[in-house]
């Protein structure tokens, strides 16, 4: 019997399964700084222990979006080791404040399972919940993976596909915001006058920088949230797939997609939930990212004057500067577009 873990393949998956996942890991200051080295976000809640504690956290929240990559990882040796491509999320809630010193550990769900048409592979749906040393879920979501077959002939599971929200409601969100108090908040803080009154829907906004990405950073990445994913790092078996390359790791352009989206959205505190995402293209070392976003909607959040909730949709490009805000078109997208993303985040309210 073996003592390694070659990985599931599609056809190891069953509706119902649950996966405890190794390994519980600690968020501490060195992963903080290692973060912002590789994305460069500058949100200020997250950047400034002093600001945050003044506002009434206690303590520098961890990004949202590092939380996410945390528990994402867990899954990898369990779910995405053989996978083709990371495709989509829905239906993802950030449910309680991390801070370093926290302990995260995750688990998982099986809630859909469909073999694609060449029979090689299958996508797989699962629904994730990451958890804190106290057992308080501090995260969840819904995300679907390609998964490559053991044996091209061997039959495929019932089709189960998961009925999935299009959108949270506001309703729901925010919990993981304390109650702020904004009079020590100061626009050259986060160098953007604009707060959630000053947003319109239907407006776009071109973040206008770009970033070229480095194999070496996303390599760097991945392995800070312990994501094993074979695409990302084994050339030696890459070089005989479709691409011949590795690949960037999906989330890495999440992250770069937040980091860009400071430049005009620089009061926006929180990602409090994803709507849905999807990964449209492949990223390769080399290539250059940018971003656009579009105030889908605009809605207060119940019992909370202090901070607003906007509906944000996120397209990042790969090499396409995003000043003509490239994106969807009958029947597919742009030529360079690589993300797609729709979620809510928390914007500080003026006054």
């Amino acid at each position: 019997m073996t003592k390694t873990n070659p990985g599931s393949f599609f056809e190891d998956f069953a509706v119902g399964q649950e996966i405890r996942h190794a390994t519980p890991r600690t968020v501490t200051n060195g992963d903080v700084a290692l973060y912002t080295a590789l994305f460069g976000s500058r949100f200020p809640v997250q950047s400034s222990e002093a600001l945050a504690h003044d506002l009434g956290y206690g303590h520098a929240p961890v990004d949202d979006v590092l939380v996410f990559h945390i528990v994402f990882g867990k899954t990898v040796p369990d779910i995405s080791l053989n996978a083709v491509a990371n495709l989509g999320y829905a239906e993802c809630r950030f449910l309680v404040p991390v801070a370093c010193g926290d302990t995260l550990n995750a688990v998982s769900e099986v809630i859909g399972l469909r073999e694609n048409s060449s029979r090689k592979t299958g996508v797989v749906y699962v629904r994730t919940s990451g958890f804190n040393q106290h057992g308080d879920k501090v995260l969840e979501y819904v995300r679907w993976v390609m998964i490559r077959k053991r044996d091209f002939a061997n039959p495929a599971p019932e089709e189960v596909i998961p009925h999935l929200a299009k959108q949270l409601s506001v309703d729901t969100l925010g919990d993981a915001i304390p109650v702020l108090d904004l009079k020590k908040y100061e626009t050259w803080m986060s160098g953007s006058e604009n707060y959630w009154e000053h947003y319109e829907v239907g407006e776009k906004i071109d973040h206008v920088d770009g970033v070229t990405v480095e194999e070496a950073e996303q390599q760097m990445a991945t392995r800070l949230y312990q994501n094993s994913a074979k695409v990302h790092f084994n050339l030696f078996e890459q070089k005989d797939d479709r691409f011949g390359r590795r690949l960037i790791y999906g989330g890495h352009v999440i992250s770069l997609a937040r980091a860009l989206s400071f430049n005009g959205l620089g009061n926006a505190l929180h990602i409090m939930a994803i709507n849905g995402g999807r990964h449209i293209a492949p990223l390769f070392g080399g290539d250059t990212v940018f971003a656009w976003s579009e105030i889908i909607d605009r809605a207060e959040m119940p019992g909370r004057d202090e901070i607003g909730a906007l509906r944000i949709r996120t397209i990042a490009t790969k090499d396409l500067p995003c000043a003509e805000f490239p994106g969807p078109i009958e029947g597919g997208y742009t030529e360079g577009v690589i993300l797609d993303l729709d979620y809510w985040v928390a914007m500080i309210r003026k006054g």
